[in-house]
Formats: C-alpha cells, sequence, structure tokens
C-alpha cells in the first residue's frame, strides 16, 4: 500500500470544527490519511465537540488545541480550512499542500443557549463534516 497522505485540518481555535473533523477522518480512513488538526488562535477542545464524536463512538477526549506554528516546515498533502477566518489567515508556508476550503457553521460558544441547543448543533456539524469528508468532494 502506499504511504498515508497526510492532512492538516485547520480552523480558528482548533476547539470545534477541526478537531471534529480530525477524528471522523481518521477513524474513517485512517488507512489513507494521516491527520492532524490545528487552529489559528489555539483555545481548548470544546466538550460538546467530545460528545458529538462519542455519540457515534469516536473517543477525541485525549486530543489537545495545537496552535499552527507547531506544524511549520511539516509536508502536508492537503491542508483542509473548514473555517472562513483559517482561511484569510491560513499560513504560507505549506507548500505544495493542495489547500482545500470548506466553511462549516461555527458552534455556539459556551453558555450561549442550552446545553441541547449547543448540542443540536455540535450533531449538525459533526454530521456535514462527515458526509463532506465521504464524498471525496475536493479530493
Amino acid at each position: 500500500m502506499p504511504d498515508k497522505k497526510r492532512v492538516l485540518i485547520l480552523c480558528t481555535g482548533n476547539s470545534a470544527r477541526s478537531q471534529m473533523a480530525e477524528g471522523l477522518l481518521r477513524h474513517d480512513a485512517g488507512d489513507r490519511f494521516e491527520v492532524e488538526s490545528a487552529g489559528t488562535k489555539a483555545s481548548f477542545v470544546r466538550l460538546e465537540a467530545i460528545a458529538a464524536l462519542r455519540e457515534i463512538g469516536i473517543d477525541i477526549s485525549g486530543h489537545r488545541s495545537k496552535h499552527v506554528d507547531e506544524f511549520d516546515g511539516q509536508h502536508f498533502d492537503y491542508v483542509i480550512t473548514v473555517c472562513d477566518h483559517a482561511r484569510e489567515s491560513c499560513p504560507v508556508y505549506f507548500g505544495s499542500a493542495k489547500l482545500i476550503h470548506n466553511s462549516f457553521e461555527d458552534p455556539p460558544a459556551p453558555g450561549v443557549g442550552t446545553e441541547e441547543e449547543r448540542m443540536i448543533v455540535f450533531r449538525r456539524v459533526r454530521d456535514e463534516l462527515r458526509t463532506y469528508f465521504r464524498s471525496g468532494a475536493d479530493w
């Protein structure tokens, strides 16, 4: 089998969308891709993201939020931005990586709405990410 393609998924805080995307792509296509995620302003992994993936049997509780600078100088085959802000501020040092962008809704911040209202959005974004990756849309 050929070497795995390296994928870096970027978002602003590396707390929700990019974390769920990393977990989904590792779970669903880890035999083909080595997956990392990072943010332009790293923060923390949202509990709702962990819960949304746990509901479908994927454990990201050991993930940590990483700043994109941690990957400076590394080779990636694909750099996928999952929010507009990350696309606009995406570092240019990823060389020959194919840049792919698809913006997904930003789940509500902690404390905004009820827990169930936030989880509805997290589940929807999780499912949209999975559909997007399974479709192989841009790659």
